[in-house]
């Protein structure tokens, strides 16, 4: 893939994880995110997407130019 079609997508923990079943721990761990307020820059495939999905309402996501 050249640089210019990698589009990423910069993901920022807003919710706690407290009370949440463990894959959905996992799934955060997976993104790179482990505490409220961290973010994380990873490329847009589909894989993320799906694990972005399982999440949506623990983490914020935009994407990056």
């Amino acid at each position: 893939m050249s640089e210019k079609s990698t589009r990423l997508l910069r993901l920022k923990q807003v919710r706690s994880t407290v009370g949440r079943v463990k894959q959905q721990h996992a799934t955060l761990r997976g993104l790179g995110l482990r505490r409220i307020g961290q973010s994380s820059e990873l490329v847009d495939t589909p894989e993320v997407r799906g694990m972005i999905e399982k999440v949506r309402h623990l983490v914020s996501v935009e994407e990056v130019s």
